[in-house]
């Protein structure tokens, strides 16, 4: 798969005023976009305060020449360009007709996000890495149709950073969700990671995934023994990731006997500060 990234750097955006707007124009004038086959989106410039809208408009206006793009990633930039809790996102209802061919999406930054009526039939992988996801955005992923989806990895992320919802929400997705090849699921990086493992351990998809990603969130034992009681009954997950735990050592060795390859790194240790018992995702700002 070709690959390119676009970004620019503090000096493009604050010497040469370049934004989301010149950004697009850039792409569409490279000679390479018609080779490509993954086009990856960076730094827009002062992506805090320019939005997305610009680049994703015009691939839906110019969507014969992105005909080859099969992977998009739009906001691949770190802490250092923007805070992902500050990247100003897009409304993607009009790409998924834009882009028939598209196979892989992944979204980095929830402020402003919209997915509007999600129909597509390649799709095979959608993940969004934020630092709160909206109820709005899980509600659009419930109702979508996507036949081909494969993976799926959403970032829940805190209240302070754009997550509104509940676990009502994330089990309204579940259950109204319809993702027939659905082989990977992960819902992550949440301060309620607990309450999702329980809902997830008791969802259709248990019984066609082969793996199941509930890292980099708040998890403690109660979360880990829900995995100990229910995975054992499926055969076809084969690997469950819970990186960035909260767990005790007790729990950790319980897990890494199951059928399933069980990753518990990165232990984290609980915060007390006047009395109060703190946890944190790895993700929020």
């Amino acid at each position: 798969m070709k690959s390119k990234k676009y970004f620019y750097t503090w000096e493009d955006y604050s010497e040469s005023n370049k934004n989301s707007k010149t950004m697009i124009d850039d792409i569409l004038a490279d000679p390479e976009l018609a080779q490509l086959d993954k086009l990856v989106i960076g730094c827009w410039g002062e992506s805090w305060e320019n939005s997305a809208q610009p680049i994703i408009d015009g691939m839906v206006e110019h969507g014969d020449q992105f005909a080859g793009i099969k992977s998009l990633y739009i906001g691949d930039m770190d802490f250092e360009e923007c805070e992902v809790s500050w990247i100003e996102q897009a409304d993607y209802s009009k790409l998924w007709a834009a882009m028939p061919q598209l196979e892989e999406l992944t979204i980095k930054g929830s402020t402003n996000l919209s997915l509007g009526s999600m129909k597509h039939e390649n799709l095979k992988s959608l993940e969004i890495i934020c630092g709160g996801l909206p109820k709005d955005v899980l509600a659009s992923i419930g109702a979508a149709k996507l036949p081909a989806l494969k993976r799926l990895s959403l970032y829940m992320g805190i209240e302070d950073y754009g997550f509104d919802g509940g676990i009502e929400d994330i089990t309204a997705m579940l259950e109204q969700s319809d993702f027939p090849k659905l082989e990977e699921l992960g819902l992550l990086d949440s301060e309620i990671q607990d309450e999702i493992a329980e809902t997830v351990v008791k969802s259709r998809y248990m019984k066609q995934i082969h793996k199941l990603d509930l890292s980099c969130g708040t998890m403690t034992d109660k979360g880990g023994q829900w995995i100990l009681n229910e995975v054992p009954q499926y055969d076809n997950i084969k690997e469950v990731d819970l990186s960035y735990h909260y767990m005790s050592d007790e729990m950790m060795e319980k897990l890494q006997e199951l059928q399933a390859d069980v990753d518990v790194d990165d232990q984290q240790e609980d915060d007390e500060y006047d009395g109060e018992i703190y946890r944190y995702p790895m993700l929020t700002e």
